[in-house]
């Protein structure tokens, strides 16, 4: 994060978000009902690992959906990061999950 972000409370937020849990997904809408097609393939494609993961929905609050593309400097929402780090949106999950990298990712997370 930058120093101009580390001042700014919806920066702030996000980046306590990212590195508070394993893997975070910020979409359009919710995991039971998302509110864009790339949204519910990221969500489709998650919810086949059994990994949990953390939800946000950017379409409550305009600041955070804004916020986020400035946070990872990616102008498409849904994002996914994995340990704080970012991954990507949904043309790259769909990649990484076709080629085993998102599996090979998130295989250490998985529940016992």
């Amino acid at each position: 994060m930058t120093d101009s972000m580390q001042s700014d409370p919806i920066q702030q937020g996000i980046d306590k978000l990212v590195k508070a849990h394993d893997v975070v997904l910020f979409m359009k809408g919710t995991p039971e009902f998302p509110q864009c097609g790339f949204s519910q393939r990221v969500v489709g494609i998650l919810n086949q690992t059994a990994v949990p993961y953390a939800a946000v929905n950017v379409l409550l609050d305009p600041a955070v959906r804004e916020g986020i593309k400035i946070y990872a400097d990616w102008p498409t929402i849904p994002q996914l990061y994995i340990k704080g780090e970012f991954i990507g949106g949904c043309d790259i999950v769909t990649e990484m999950s076709a080629n085993g990298e998102l599996e090979a990712l998130l295989a250490p997370l998985r529940p016992a």
